[in-house]
């Protein structure tokens, strides 16, 4: 897998969604889902940078981690703060566990 365009790729619709967020989600949501939304944003926009790297380091488990948990973090975000499913804000921990597991393999990646 070519993780650093996997990585740029996320970066871009990172880029995207914070740009939607500010300027076509401002006067539409509660300032609060508005804050959900940014750390989202947020932690997509980290990920995806995390993605490149470990994409140069060739630290694959580390990716495989990051994409996963962009996925299941942001993409619950997302989904909860625009369609109101509170019930997928119980799979955002999930997405943070592998999140975490990501830069665990990427610390373990550099001993090797």
């Amino acid at each position: 897998m070519n993780w650093v365009l996997v990585g740029a790729v996320l970066g871009l619709v990172g880029v995207a969604a914070g740009a939607f967020g500010a300027h076509g989600l401002r006067t539409v949501l509660s300032p609060e889902r508005l804050a959900t939304f940014e750390v989202a944003v947020r932690y997509q926009m980290y990920h995806s940078i995390a993605l490149v790297l470990a994409g140069i380091l060739h630290a694959d488990r580390a990716a495989w981690c990051f994409l996963a948990g962009t996925l299941i973090f942001s993409g619950s975000l997302y989904v909860l703060v625009l369609f109101e499913q509170r019930w997928l804000g119980a799979f955002t921990p999930i997405g943070g566990l592998l999140l975490i597991g990501g830069w665990l393999f990427l610390a373990l990646q550099t001993k090797t």
